[in-house]
């Protein structure tokens, strides 16, 4: 969940481009200046070219190839005023001033285009998202919520983390996954996952008889679309959390993931107890232990997949996520996140190599929850 930026104040993009033509243009006027002026054994016309192989920085093709061609005109003034047009020097710098601006305004015109096809890309990626993980609500139950999603690969906004929440008779169940593979490849996988874990999660089952459909349901894919050399090889975490409405004592069942943390007001972080069966897809039929643990009101329940905490630093270390998460517990879900997120990308260099997720759910006291109702805040 990112931060919502308004518009007052901020300068649009098309004013910032008409404030960057000016330097061309008046890069083009100085030199042609200057180079009038100056002794005839001075040559500054060849500089001109730097105008137009700036121009594609900020602006289009068109513009850069109205910069060239005003760069031309410079040129042609100055060798009107040294001596002519027709001598050797000048039509050399003419010509090759033609050629550097025609192949500039060509750089522009693909550089574009791999642009508005980059903004598709992101596009398409934004709204699969959308479609594959529903946007989690602020607020459902006791529960307020905010999440996180970093995807490895640079054109996409979703790979292979998921993460989902729904609403069963008295209370809430959440579900964190990771699919083996990142980026693109892993969302037909992740899409099945969300998929059973959407139409059985609002059922009347125990929590481990959800797991085992999710199991029923990745062996089945694996068993008819995997490919042969990929046999074995394809699996996937989750951990499943049944939160009720009015008990603090909250179930949860692992799938080979890890535990997440429980953030209470004193800077108190604890790693639940819990007794992780194999990855889906790894042992079909496998038993799912049902771990129990109490969250309180006031406490903030913290769930990620391993790209987080396995994030490395520029000296290969690890991403201590217990030990970050120890100075905000007594943040809002939104706080941590933007906290986590920065913190997060700072320490693997601006890049993961592996996507990441993150789930906070802040659990209401009962005082606050009869206030606000569903819908507060």
């Amino acid at each position: 969940m990112g931060p919502r930026l308004g518009t007052g104040g901020v300068r649009q993009p098309f004013q910032s481009s008409h404030a960057l033509l000016l330097l061309p243009v008046l890069l083009i006027v100085v030199i042609t200046v200057v180079d009038v002026r100056a002794p005839t054994s001075v040559h500054l016309g060849p500089a001109l070219v730097i105008a137009p192989a700036l121009t594609p920085s900020f602006a289009g093709p068109r513009t850069t190839a109205a910069i060239g061609a005003m760069a031309l005109a410079a040129q042609v003034i100055i060798g009107i005023t040294h001596g002519g047009i027709a001598t050797t020097n000048h039509v050399v710098q003419l010509i090759t001033l033609a050629v550097l601006s025609v192949l500039v305004v060509i750089y522009s015109a693909l550089r574009e285009r791999r642009v508005a096809t980059l903004a598709q890309v992101r596009t398409v990626a934004e709204a699969a998202q959308h479609v594959l993980m529903w946007p989690l609500p602020e607020q459902i139950g006791p529960l307020r919520i905010a999440s996180l999603y970093l995807a490895a690969e640079d054109e996409a906004q979703i790979g292979g983390d998921l993460y989902a929440v729904t609403q069963y008779e008295g209370g809430i169940r959440v579900m964190i996954g990771d699919v083996r593979g990142k980026g693109l490849s892993a969302i037909g996988e992740a899409a099945l996952l969300l998929g059973a874990f959407r139409e059985s999660a609002h059922r009347r089952i125990q929590l481990a008889e959800l797991a085992a459909r999710l199991e029923q349901s990745v062996t089945h894919y694996m068993a008819d679309l995997e490919p042969r050399e990929e046999a074995g090889e394809r699996f996937a975490t989750a951990l499943l959390v049944e939160i009720p409405d009015r008990d603090p004592v909250t179930r949860m069942t692992s799938c080979g993931h890890p535990p997440p943390l429980l953030l209470s007001p004193g800077h108190a972080v604890t790693v639940p107890s819990l007794h992780p069966s194999p990855p889906l897809g790894v042992h079909g039929g496998a038993e799912h232990t049902l771990d129990v643990f109490s969250f309180e009101p006031g406490d903030t329940l913290l769930l990620y997949t391993d790209g987080v905490v396995e994030a490395r630093d520029a000296r290969g270390r690890f991403y201590p996520l217990t030990d970050r998460v120890v100075s905000w517990t007594e943040d809002s879900p939104e706080a941590l996140m933007h906290h986590l997120r920065r913190d997060l990308l700072t320490h693997a260099g601006g890049r993961l190599d592996d996507d990441a997720a993150l789930i906070a759910l802040h659990r209401h006291s009962v005082d606050r929850r009869r206030h606000h109702g569903r819908g507060g805040g």
